[in-house]
């Protein structure tokens, strides 16, 4: 639209710059086949298959987080807003914090995560492994935690600073996770994780 005034000609705001908010609402029209999961990291749209391997491992997860978290602070692919440039995750668990609330919107705030998980896929390991770990450490998510039931092996990753981790251990399927000296204060097992 353009705008005529005392000889002038001004050029009404037609910015094209995309925002999460827009990116999703595509995403809600697209006819996305059922069991497929969702999100965007790095303003690219990605979707995943989800396989029985991937559920269990998930659940598995959440079953044992329940015994410190309520149901009302753990999340299971939903969105979350991340720092960076258009980073709206549906991670495979999240864990709250006791403070945590949600914003204006009804969406949970990275700043109140405690831990994070994500059970591998073929197409999506470059971002479980990449850019999504590099947003987490920005975000100061204090335990991140990559599954991988291709390899049978797990990867923790703690003490983030500086936009990076900087503690990380990696076990096989079978060897317990030690979150005590993170906000999570559990331990999980691992041996009935199955593997791909």
């Amino acid at each position: 639209m353009t705008v005529v005034e005392s000889g002038r000609i001004d050029m009404a705001d037609m910015s094209n710059e995309l925002t999460l908010d827009m990116m999703f609402e595509w995403i809600e029209k697209m006819p996305i086949p059922e069991g497929y999961k969702t999100e965007i990291v790095g303003g690219n749209i990605i979707m995943s298959p989800q396989r029985q391997t991937h559920w269990e491992i998930t659940l598995g997860i959440i079953e044992q987080l329940r015994t410190k978290y309520p149901r009302t602070r753990t999340a299971s692919d939903v969105r979350i807003d991340f720092p960076g440039h258009l980073n709206g995750f549906a991670c495979d668990v999240v864990a709250m914090s006791d403070s945590a609330v949600r914003d204006a919107e009804g969406r949970w705030r990275y700043e109140d995560i405690e831990f994070v998980a994500e059970v591998i896929s073929k197409g999506t390991a470059l971002n479980d492994y990449g850019p999504k770990k590099a947003t987490f450490a920005t975000a100061d998510v204090p335990a991140y935690l990559i599954v991988d039931p291709y390899t049978g092996e797990w990867h923790l990753h703690t003490l983030p600073k500086d936009d990076k981790y900087h503690g990380e251990v990696t076990l096989y399927f079978g060897d317990d996770i030690d979150l005590t000296a993170t906000p999570v204060g559990l331990t999980l097992t691992t041996d009935e994780f199955p593997r791909d």
